[in-house]
C-alpha cells in the first residue's frame, strides 16, 4: 500500500510517498480502507521530530481517518466488512489502509462524505474530552477558545454554543472574525489589533471567563489567569507560543483557578472508547441533523501531503485540512 513517510525530520518537503505491506488486524481490530484522513498540528510536530508516536505505534503520521471496513478481527462485534466508519488512531492515517481497535471507531454520520467524516475524530474527541469531560463546561457559563478558526476552535465554538455557553474566541484577521461569528461565536477578538483581556473584561463587566481552552501557551498563560472568573478553569492542549512562561501564580490562588491539560494520543484504548461512547450518545445526533458540522478548509491528494502541511503552518486555514485517497 502507499503511505506517506517522514524521510527525515524537517520541513514539509520531507514527507514522501513510500510503499509497505498493508497491516493485518488483531482479533479486536478492524482494517480500514482509507478514503480520507485529517491533517492536524501534531502531524507537523511529529514531522519536525517534536512529537514521536507512542511505543509500539507506527511512525506513519496521521491521527484520524474515514473509510470502509475492509476486514475485521475474529473478536470484532460492532462493525462488519463494508461499513463506512471514521476512527481516532494513534498513528498511521497517511496510508491507503490502517488498523484500529473497534472501540475507537464510530460510524460515519448519515449523509456525510468521507472528507467530512475524516475531519471528525481528532477534533471532536479532543474538544469533548477537554471542554466537557475535563473542563466541565455548563449551560450559562462563559467560554473562551483561542485559535477559533482552527479545526479545534471551529468545533469548540459550535459545541459550546449548542450546549448553552456564551462563546468568546481569538482569531488573527477580520475575515476570521466573520468566519467564527458565523459559527456562533458571541464575541470574536482580532488578537493582532485588540487585547483579548481588555475586551473580555469589558464585555463581562470584569466577571471574566469560566472556562478557557488554550492551545497557545507562552505569554497567554498569565493573560488567561488575568481574564479568568473566580473558580475559573483553564485547559491546556498545546503550546504554539512555547511551553515555558514566567507565570504569576498569585492569581491562581486568589481566584481559586484550576489549570489542567491533557493529550490523547498515548491514552489507552479503553479511555478513548469512553469518549467515543459519549460522542455517539451526545454529539453524533447533532452531526446527523447538521446542527453541528465539521468545517473543511481544503483537501489535498495523499501524495501532496507536503502542500497540506505547508497550508497548516501558514495558519491561514479556516477549519480542517484533509488528505484524500483514490
Amino acid at each position: 500500500m502507499r503511505i506517506i513517510e517522514i524521510s527525515e525530520f524537517g520541513g514539509p518537503e520531507v514527507l514522501t510517498v513510500g510503499q509497505i505491506a498493508f497491516p493485518k488486524p488483531a482479533p479486536d481490530e478492524i482494517l480500514i480502507r482509507v478514503h480520507a484522513c485529517g491533517v492536524n498540528r501534531p502531524d507537523c510536530l511529529q514531522r519536525l521530530g517534536h512529537y514521536p508516536p507512542p511505543r509500539g505505534v507506527t511512525d506513519i503520521p496521521g491521527l484520524e481517518v474515514a473509510g470502509i471496513v475492509e476486514r475485521i478481527g475474529k473478536k470484532v462485534t460492532k462493525f462488519k466488512e463494508g461499513d463506512p466508519v471514521c476512527a481516532l488512531i494513534p498513528g498511521g492515517g497517511y496510508a491507503e489502509y490502517c488498523k484500529v481497535h473497534e472501540a475507537n471507531v464510530l460510524p460515519v454520520p448519515t449523509g456525510y462524505s468521507m472528507v467530512e467524516a475524516a475531519a471528525l475524530p481528532e477534533t471532536f474527541f479532543t474538544v469533548w474530552h477537554n471542554v466537557f469531560q475535563r473542563g466541565l463546561l455548563q449551560d450559562g457559563e462563559t467560554f473562551l477558545v483561542h485559535g477559533g478558526s482552527s479545526g479545534i476552535g471551529s468545533t469548540a465554538i459550535q459545541l459550546a454554543k449548542i450546549f448553552g455557553a456564551t462563546v468568546y474566541t481569538t482569531v488573527g484577521s477580520k475575515e476570521k472574525c466573520k468566519f467564527v461569528e458565523d459559527l456562533g461565536a458571541d464575541v470574536a477578538i482580532d488578537y493582532r489589533k485588540q487585547d483579548f483581556v481588555d475586551v473580555i473584561k469589558s464585555h463581562t463587566a470584569n466577571k471574566g471567563i469560566d472556562l478557557t481552552l488554550d492551545m497557545i501557551g507562552g505569554d497567554y498563560i498569565n493573560r488567561n489567569y488575568a481574564v479568568a472568573a473566580l473558580d475559573g478553569r483553564i485547559v491546556q492542549i498545546a503550546f504554539q507560543r512555547g511551553r515555558r512562561a514566567n507565570v504569576d501564580f498569585a492569581l491562581l490562588m486568589a481566584k481559586r483557578l484550576m489549570h489542567t491539560g491533557s493529550t490523547l494520543r498515548a491514552r489507552p484504548v479503553a479511555f478513548k472508547a469512553f469518549i467515543a461512547h459519549e460522542l455517539f450518545e451526545h454529539v453524533w445526533p447533532l452531526l446527523a441533523s447538521r446542527k453541528v458540522k465539521p468545517i473543511i478548509d481544503s483537501t489535498y491528494p495523499l501524495e501532496n501531503a507536503a502542500d497540506a502541511h505547508t497550508r497548516m503552518e501558514t495558519s491561514e486555514h479556516m477549519g480542517k485540512i484533509v488528505l484524500t485517497i483514490d
